[in-house]
């Protein structure tokens, strides 16, 4: 490389010389689209052909800003020889942007060569040991189209799916009510799924009974109430809800018991003094602008992208109800999981170890480009940027910095099951045989015991060279009371001595 002109276009002729390009494949490309060159020249050279790989290469090009600026990331400070607006700001000719671009992929191949590096090394996951010995590889994920699904959605575009011998493919449905359909018809392998819902399935509540897992926590807080433009200055606090309609997106949700919990506080009950409706999280805008509901506890980036749209404004994220509450998780059914135990363990690996990424605030601006698109989110990317890294708009006049809006903690704490049944009895959502009173302390430790798979997201997080936390239990302190998850039916007796309901 020493030997070689420093100036590209004197460079070419020595790489015709040596074999390494045709001067009729340079003729051949002259004609070819540039961009399309480009292209192909990166897939070939890096993507060696492997479809997988490609998609990867193609998606790390989105999240680097365009193929100029993977290019730039590959050649450094040289790229702006061979690619970028060379060819329209100067007098560089066309035969030479070719010429240099040709330069640009051989030194990429030259310096692998001096190196033994593969020059997509850095950007393609590596495959772990025993990743080939799975029982399934090829799998069918369900989500909803929400960033509570980050760590799901961006395991495929990020490769973290790849990295654990999967070929996955993200399913979008339309609603909670899909989702626990197609579970229980076994049409997919795994799936997003709101915290409270495989203890609800599991139960046989809103549905047969249907054995499902929690696997991991996909994300904590990152929902809010938001309430239409028409109300702006008319709410203050929860008892100026009443008659509100709200919308929630599923009965056996975080939103629907947090929204719960706040509208008790301000003495309303809120199976008589207001309306929650379950509407899809697709739909809520269309809903809110519509009249049909007033206000709505949503999964973002629905409550972000009402403020873009001027349909509504952000009234209180969720965090300032219970700051590190749980909201989705990842699981899988109980048949899917005997028949496949070692892919199970290697997904739900692979899905802590996306989370762990997304926590990464430095991460967050690449992940909302990665997921943005129309194939998962298909929403604006400021927006869906706006929750993740918590640099938002409120819709009231206001610039807020909230670095937690959303975070990404997997662990599934065992008191985070307990809270949530506590507040299925609380509300009658567990059955007339679980009321208050009726549930023994023993039995809200057993349902999650039975559901939330903590000891193996603990033991997946150590693996991974991660520092879960030890217990599976803590005091949780929410904006108006504490849990104790020693004494959740004590909890449930109180919540309803205090506020009446």
């Amino acid at each position: 490389m020493q030997t070689m002109p420093p100036d590209p276009v004197d460079m070419v002729d020595d790489l015709v010389r040596m074999g390494i390009y045709k001067d009729h494949q340079l003729r051949v490309g002259d004609t070819v689209n540039a961009y399309e060159l480009r292209k192909a020249l990166f897939l070939k050279r890096v993507g060696r052909s492997d479809p997988q790989r490609e998609r990867l290469i193609l998606a790390l090009c989105q999240q680097a800003g365009g193929l100029e600026n993977a290019f730039a990331a590959a050649f450094g400070s040289q790229a702006g020889l061979f690619f970028g607006d060379a060819i329209r700001s100067s007098g560089v000719t066309r035969r030479e942007f070719l010429r240099n671009m040709a330069v640009g992929a051989a030194l990429v191949t030259l310096a692998s060569c001096a190196n033994g590096d593969d020059p997509a090394a850095e950007s393609s996951p590596e495959a772990v040991e025993g990743a080939e010995n799975l029982e399934k590889t090829d799998i069918q994920v369900g989500f909803i189209p929400i960033t509570c699904a980050t760590p799901i959605i961006m395991s495929e575009p990020l490769g973290f799916y790849d990295k654990y011998g999967f070929d996955a493919n993200v399913v979008k449905m339309p609603s909670w009510g899909a989702v626990r359909d197609s579970a229980i018809a076994g049409e997919l392998d795994a799936y997003h799924m709101l915290a409270p819902m495989p203890i609800a399935m599991t139960l046989g509540l809103g549905s047969a009974s249907f054995g499902v897992k929690l696997a991991s926590v996909e994300n904590i807080n990152g929902q809010a109430i938001t309430i239409a433009e028409r109300h702006k200055g008319n709410v203050n606090g929860p008892e100026d809800f009443r008659g509100f309609v709200i919308g929630v997106p599923f009965p056996y949700s975080m939103h629907n018991l947090l929204l719960r919990y706040y509208l008790a506080t301000g003495g309303l009950n809120p199976d008589v003094d207001v309306q929650i409706r379950p509407v899809p999280p697709p739909d809520s805008i269309a809903q809110l602008v519509a009249g049909d509901i007033d206000a709505m506890l949503m999964p973002d980036p629905f409550n972000q992208r009402a403020v873009y749209e001027e349909a509504g404004y952000i009234y209180m994220l969720t965090k300032d109800l219970w700051d590190g509450h749980p909201c989705c998780a990842f699981a899988a059914s109980d048949d899917w999981i005997n028949a496949h135990p070692k892919a199970f363990r290697a997904l739900n690996k692979a899905i802590i170890e996306a989370a762990a990424y997304a926590q990464e605030p430095s991460n967050r601006p690449e992940i909302a480009q990665a997921i943005a698109g129309r194939a998962f989110l298909n929403q604006p990317v400021e927006v869906v940027e706006a929750v993740l890294t918590g640099n938002f708009e409120d819709g009231q006049g206001n610039r807020l910095s909230v670095p937690d809006r959303i975070g990404f903690d997997p662990y599934p704490w065992q008191s985070f099951a307990k809270w949530i049944s506590s507040q299925l009895v609380r509300w009658d959502l567990m059955g007339a045989e679980n009321t208050p009173g009726t549930v023994t302390d023993e039995r809200f430790a057993e349902i999650g015991e039975a559901v939330f798979l903590t000891d193996l997201a603990r033991e997946l997080a150590q693996e991974l060279g991660e520092q879960p936390p030890t217990e599976t239990d803590r005091v949780e302190a929410l904006a108006f009371d504490t849990f104790d998850p020693e004494s959740p039916s004590l909890y449930v007796q109180e919540q309803i001595e205090t506020f009446g309901v």
